[in-house]
């Protein structure tokens, strides 16, 4: 790992803490980063994937290490740490969402920008390649019209296999998928179509009421585009993540994360088929964008009030019905 950079605090060694930590070693730009977790057995598998990892006491001990401090706990420990960070005056980037109680969000936004606190949210197609060439064929009118949109989401066992760790994504206190990745698609149609508004919604949960929704189905208006969206859990094939947006002239479908279809009317044809692995390279950019963020240059990384937004379409779907 570098010695030179920014030296990034990372509070919470699940995968995605883990994976952060991971990515933020392999960048020119990062410093070797400090990390806690509550959790013994997180912080040993940390340490054996990053050699060289410093562990501290604890997340105040992080904090104070800290030029920025990325928060990667279950949602229900997000403002708090949040909150201990902006006392310190350092930066927040935390994952997404902010919480689950959208009254407690409000108020930490609230306390961020009041504060002038720096801050943004990990949703991590946002420095993507896909992203930004869809979004340079929109601004170019060369996606023509824009008819509607589809986000479909498909998984087979939730959480998945490789979230078994994370028992708490099961549960409906702070879990489920439409707050684990139903809203990054949420996130790229407010970013892509403008404000969502929120016409119908449907989840359908299992008989015991601790448990998250196996279903949803919702119908969202983003400046007159209708956007469709239908997630599902169980039953055998593979996992399947994709947004569709529809357009007069040419289509785009984002699937699998990174990986960029379009169509003029006739067969999908990949985008970028030279890029081996668009995961690495989403992330390499990510973080390029984070590390403008903390030199004060302009990036294109969400902030909390746009995570706060998408946190707020997503609690309301999964309230209705």
């Amino acid at each position: 790992m570098a010695d030179a950079g920014h030296k990034a605090g990372v509070i919470g060694l699940g995968i995605m803490g883990r994976r952060m930590i991971s990515n933020l070693a392999a960048h020119a730009r990062f410093s070797n980063p400090c990390a806690w977790d509550p959790n013994p057995r997180a912080c040993a598998d940390a340490v054996a994937e990053t050699p060289g990892l410093l562990i501290m006491d604890d997340a105040d001990a992080v904090i104070a290490a800290a030029d920025l401090v990325y928060i990667a706990t279950p949602p229900l420990w997000h403002r708090g740490y949040a909150e201990c960070a902006m006392a310190a005056g350092k930066p927040v980037y935390c994952e997404k969402p902010l919480g689950v109680d959208v009254a407690e969000s409000r108020a930490l936004v609230a306390a961020l920008e009041d504060s002038g606190t720096p801050n943004v949210v990990n949703f991590i197609q946002a420095a993507s390649r896909a992203v930004t060439l869809t979004r340079e064929r929109l601004d170019s009118g060369a996606l023509g019209a824009i008819l509607g949109a589809d986000i479909i989401v498909h998984f087979a066992r939730w959480p998945r296999d490789w979230q078994a760790d994370a028992d708490w994504l099961r549960f409906r206190d702070q879990g489920g998928y439409c707050r684990e990745v139903l809203s990054h698609f949420l996130y790229l149609t407010q970013r892509l179509l403008g404000p969502a508004t929120l016409l119908s919604a449907r989840p359908v949960y299992p008989a015991d009421p601790a448990l998250c929704e196996t279903h949803i189905s919702a119908a969202l208006n983003c400046n007159g585009v209708p956007v469709s969206v239908l997630g599902s859990s169980g039953g055998a094939g593979p996992d399947r993540v994709e947004m569709t947006l529809w357009g007069s002239r040419r289509s785009h479908r984002l699937h699998d994360w990174f990986f960029l279809q379009s169509s003029d009317g006739g067969e999908w044809q990949q985008e970028f088929p030279e890029l081996d692995d668009p995961r690495a390279e989403a992330f390499h950019s990510q973080l390029d964008n984070v590390a403008a963020w903390c030199e004060g240059r302009a990036n294109i990384l969400p902030s909390a009030r746009d995570a706060l937004a998408v946190q707020e379409l997503v609690e309301a779907m999964l309230a209705a019905g």
